[in-house]
């Protein structure tokens, strides 16, 4: 194996570990999610709400995506 395979693999290892950790602790990190962003547009007195609430709906999705990766792709059997 060359040095982009085996990084390859490394890298693949280490989203299903995100992926994994995500999931068991998706409610949690959904709550920092609203956190952080209600602590951001109160220290902006709501200059920013628009974009503050753009970037939590594209931060959830990220989540919610790596979160249940697993669940979205087939099932494929290997050739072997």
């Amino acid at each position: 194996m060359g040095l982009m395979d085996n990084l390859k693999a490394k890298a693949g290892e280490m989203k299903g570990k995100a992926g994994s950790l995500a999931q068991q602790h998706e409610a949690r990190i959904e709550r920092g999610l609203e956190k952080a962003a209600k602590t951001v547009d109160t220290r902006t007195k709501g200059k920013y709400s628009a974009k503050i609430e753009t970037g939590r709906g594209k931060a959830k999705g990220a989540l919610n995506r790596l979160s249940h990766m697993d669940e979205d792709k087939p099932k494929r059997k290997r050739n072997e």
